[in-house]
């Protein structure tokens, strides 16, 4: 059982299985940088010199690539993240495994950080309205209304009860 200090990752203070050295590290870009709203679609490149490759793509914190793409012909990776929530929030670095040599791995190279913020809330207001007080104030409204109307009702068929009883009980009395 390995043993880490706190507060630290495996892809932090691990170096990959068979990974080479005489590989280079490939270098990493984030579009759009850093701090993005949910939803937004983020691009991470990865691209490294004159090795064709399979690219893998690591977020600090999980112990295996979240995505794999071969690089294309110019030897760069592209890893697209839809509709990026704050779950996707993190640092994220690449590594690549020559085509030549698939069971060697390059050293992670340098990392991007993201940040996903929540989308705001965004309340629209009709032409004469002052807004959320408004509404709230014309439902509590409705609702007191409601609930007075309610009441009356009851109230109103209680009364025709009792009377009902009461002329029952006199005609009854009125006939012996």
């Amino acid at each position: 059982m390995a043993l880490l200090a706190p507060n630290r990752n495996v892809s932090h203070c691990c170096p990959l299985p068979h990974a080479d050295r005489r590989f280079p590290p490939p270098s990493i870009s984030l579009s759009p940088e850093e701090c993005v709203e949910t939803g937004t679609n983020v691009t991470i490149q990865c691209w490294n010199k004159d090795y064709g490759a399979a690219f893998l793509l690591h977020k600090d914190g999980c112990s295996a690539p979240i995505q794999r793409q071969d690089s294309d012909v110019v030897g760069t990776a592209t890893f697209t993240i839809f509709g990026v929530t704050p779950a996707d929030s993190g640092t994220y670095r690449c590594s690549y495994r020559p085509w030549a040599y698939p069971f060697l791995s390059s050293p992670l190279g340098s990392n991007v950080t993201l940040e996903v913020t929540p989308t705001p809330v965004v309340i629209t207001q009709t032409p004469g309205s002052t807004g959320a007080a408004d509404s709230s104030h014309g439902m509590l409204v409705v609702a007191v209304a409601g609930g007075c109307t309610a009441a009356f009702v009851f109230i109103l068929i209680l009364v025709v009860f009792f009377l009902l009883g009461a002329c029952r009980r006199r005609i009854q009395r009125d006939e012996c």
